[in-house]
Parts: structure tokens; C-alpha cells; sequence
């Protein structure tokens, strides 16, 4: 079993983070310095951002936002490609999870890509089946 450490974190290794975006598909440009600005913003001004850390290299990430009062997105939950289907993902997720309830917000959201609902159900989570995401298009 891989000995995994999952932290909450306001600032970490910017580079390590833009390159999980990048390899998920989420950050199409390559790695400047706005870009990892933008990342250290991301990660400090999260509700909660957990880093997962294997041998001290951080293989995994996620996060919420939220206003701490009523409600939290969970979004950016990624793991490195070749360390997927090893419970990290999971690990990130109940970290998050714990923190959220934690902080006494117990209608935690989240949108999924496809073909990662039986991923998310199998932590507690519904598909919202009367309700249709939405995204501004400019």
C-alpha cells in the first residue's frame, strides 16, 4: 500500500500544480511566471486546497470553494497519469470531504467529466438528475 500523505495547503509548489492542470487538460499554455501566479492565487484563495505527496512529490491535487457558511463546489480533483487507480484520488476526495463537514457546510457540489460518476457515487455522491450544468460562453 502506498504511504500517501494528503495535506491542506494555502501555498505549495506552483510548478508541481501547473503541471497537474496541464496534464489533466485543464491549463492549455506552457508554464510563466503569470501562470504560476495565477496557480499560488488558486491555491491560497481556495476554500481548501489538498495536495496529495508520495516519496515528497506531490502527485495529486484538489479543491473547494465556497463562502463558508452555506454551501462548497468541489473541483480540480486530479491525480498524476501514472499513479491513477491507487486510492489517491479517493484520499484527496475524503480530505476535502472531512474538511468541508468540518466546517459545518453539508451541501458539497460537484461537476463530474464523463465516465467518473461510478468514482464519485461511490463516495456518497448523487447525479443532480433534474438539474443542467451551465458555463458562460464569450
Amino acid at each position: 500500500m502506498l504511504q500517501v500523505n494528503y495535506k491542506i495547503v494555502q501555498e505549495t509548489d506552483t510548478k508541481a500544480i501547473l503541471e497537474l492542470y496541464q496534464q489533466a487538460g485543464w491549463w492549455q499554455s506552457e508554464s510563466s511566471d503569470n501562470d504560476l501566479d495565477i496557480i499560488a492565487k488558486i491555491v491560497a484563495n481556495s476554500f481548501c486546497f489538498v495536495i496529495a505527496i508520495l516519496d515528497g512529490k506531490i502527485v495529486g491535487m484538489g479543491r473547494a470553494i465556497s463562502d463558508g457558511i452555506s454551501d462548497a463546489y468541489i473541483q480540480d480533483v486530479t491525480v498524476q497519469k501514472e499513479y491513477r487507480g491507487k486510492g489517491i484520488g479517493k484520499g484527496i476526495m475524503r480530505t476535502l470531504i472531512k474538511f468541508l463537514k468540518e466546517n459545518n457546510l453539508r451541501w458539497i457540489g460537484l461537476i463530474s467529466e464523463p465516465g467518473y460518476e461510478s468514482f464519485y457515487q461511490g463516495l456518497g455522491f448523487k447525479v443532480m438528475t433534474s438539474y443542467t450544468p451551465f458555463l458562460l460562453s464569450e
